[in-house]
């Protein structure tokens, strides 16, 4: 095994293109043919200037050359301490040292309550103590800010209230699922007298997944301890779910006994993890979840892209097929403007058919990284930043008196 360190801490900040890591490098390159110069004289031309100038501060590739760099210097001086943050983070994570942060924090009793105020008191009511550093809680929540995203929504001492941004129809559905999710102590065990009835897992229904699918099941497996009673399968569905993961976990064939080629995986007894490389309408016309249940079920779309030009066309046929399971549809985003622009797109189409859930704001378990856009350094963002919830609009039927009719 090799344990030789590539950099120390007090040795993490190195211009991108001249990296002693070859893949800091290689990304360094790309971002230079991709990326286009950001200076005002460019705003206007029809042949945009790559990348090809280093800043010195913060190094990363920001401009074609160093005289715009120096011109348009108050502008890049608003991001330039972020970026070298993110660059010095990028590093540390090849530098070779021991990683603690990713120690993640095992069972607990139940009678020890987790915080959910904010990372700080949720990661120490969970016993996560090796987390002392910043950079090492930037390392960690950009990886935990998945599965904390969704336990915070949904988790009885969820911080979204009828006070704080939930709605009372938010409330009505959050209360069916936390129903099954925080069960009452049955006198379950292993003895033949103590046997009961074990209910259905919840359902996570994780759509257009991409990198969240190849997560640590570690990581995944945080959902099981902050809900100890329940069971969970989570469902990671979209045509770039076992993106990179091919080596790992081959393809199955499409079989009579497996009609979609799903890639299953056992993590425990409280968890099981299907992955299926399909669209979901495609799924959703063939019946393959049917039935729903309000109290099993839940989707969740991260960074989705609903909105985005590049994307909102594979999501037009897939949104009514979602309102009409009348489950809960939780979504984030990468920023405020990128969730703000889903929330529009989904208002545009479909205008009186849903109920929100959660009122769109800032996600208190969002990552603490900062990431660089390689088509795009000046376009900085945070995993999860953003979260909001929505679903089919309910209609009930109420009876109404014939006019002139005895009460």
């Amino acid at each position: 095994m090799n344990t030789r360190v590539l950099l120390r801490q007090d040795n993490l900040f190195h211009p991108m293109d001249q990296s002693p890591s070859s893949a800091i490098r290689e990304r360094a390159a790309r971002i230079k043919s991709t990326a286009y110069c950001p200076h005002p004289e460019h705003k206007h031309t029809a042949n945009p200037s790559h990348l090809k100038f280093t800043c010195p501060d913060c190094g990363v590739p920001t401009y074609c050359s160093e005289e715009h760099w120096a011109e348009d210097y108050e502008n890049h001086l608003l991001i330039c301490d972020t970026l070298k943050e993110s660059n010095e983070d990028e590093h540390d994570l090849r530098s070779g040292r021991f990683f603690p942060e990713f120690e993640y924090p095992g069972e607990q009793i139940e009678e020890q309550l987790i915080n959910m105020t904010n990372w700080d008191t949720l990661l120490y009511t969970r016993n996560c103590h090796a987390v002392d550093a910043d950079r090492q809680q930037r390392q960690l929540t950009k990886l935990l800010t998945y599965p904390t995203t969704i336990a915070s929504f949904l988790h009885e001492l969820s911080p979204y209230s009828l006070r704080h941004r939930l709605t009372s129809e938010g409330l009505r559905s959050l209360s069916a699922l936390r129903y099954t999710l925080h069960p009452p102590a049955t006198g379950a065990g292993k003895e033949m007298k103590n046997i009961r009835t074990t209910p259905p897992p919840v359902r996570l229904f994780i759509l257009g997944a991409r990198a969240e699918s190849s997560l640590p099941r570690d990581v995944w497996y945080q959902l099981a301890y902050m809900f100890p009673r329940s069971t969970f399968h989570l469902l990671f569905i979209g045509p770039e779910s076992m993106k990179g993961r091919e080596a790992e976990y081959p393809l199955p064939e499409r079989t009579a006994s497996n009609p979609y080629g799903a890639v299953t995986e056992r993590v425990s007894y409280h968890m099981k993890i299907s992955t299926f490389v399909e669209y979901y309408h495609t799924l959703h016309d063939a019946g393959a979840f049917a039935p729903y249940d309000p109290y099993f079920d839940c989707f969740v779309l991260f960074h989705s892209g609903l909105g985005h030009p590049g994307s909102a066309a594979e999501w037009e046929s897939t949104l009514p097929r979602l309102l009409e399971t009348k489950l809960p549809i939780l979504c984030t985003g990468y920023t405020e403007e990128d969730m703000n622009r889903d929330v529009q797109w989904v208002k545009e189409k479909c205008k009186d058919e849903f109920d929100m859930l959660l009122e769109p704001g800032e996600n208190r378990f969002k990552s603490l990284r900062w990431d660089i856009n390689d088509a795009d350094p000046t376009d900085l963002t945070q995993g999860n930043w953003g979260i909001w919830s929505f679903r089919g609009k309910r209609y009930e039927a109420t009876t109404k008196s014939a006019p002139g009719a005895a009460p």
